[in-house]
């Protein structure tokens, strides 16, 4: 029964995260992953990002499949999408994983004038800029016991 005990000490635990700390985790920017619905179903691609307040901005090409998709013909509208970003360590089996949803929308003028610097990986033109204001952010982390 000892051996149990000490194996269960050993698992990893889940714990969720508050949005604070979720924020804080994706706030240096890198890559995440996009998800949206195409017109042929639930799509998911990565992005390059950054993070600006409380709001996710990204920038693709603008014949692109995710431009395409979150342009919306209502002005000031938006697009629900839903971002992810994660972290993990192979060998410690510890990391965290945060999820951000709300509406996307293209920033166009002065707003994406103030937008935060992304700087995509991909080659080519990539001149359409969006934003992802969070409505609902949620995480969680995996450690040691």
């Amino acid at each position: 029964m000892a051996v149990d005990m000490a194996s269960d000490s050993a698992q990893p635990v889940l714990e969720e995260l508050d949005r604070q700390e979720c924020l804080r985790l994706i706030a240096p920017g890198g890559i995440g992953r996009i998800a949206f619905e195409d017109g042929e179903g639930p799509t998911v691609v990565p992005v390059n990002y950054a993070v600006d307040g409380e709001s996710v901005v990204f920038r693709t090409s603008l014949e692109g499949r995710l431009s395409r998709s979150l342009l919306t013909a209502v002005p000031g509208g938006q697009v629900r999408a839903a971002f992810e970003v994660d972290a993990f360590q192979d060998d410690t089996h510890e990391g965290w994983s945060v999820l951000v949803r709300g509406g996307a929308h293209p920033l166009e003028g002065e707003e994406r004038e103030r937008a935060v610097r992304v700087d995509p990986w991909p080659g080519g033109e990539r001149e359409a800029w969006f934003s992802l204001t969070a409505m609902e952010v949620s995480g969680r982390r995996l450690r040691q016991g």
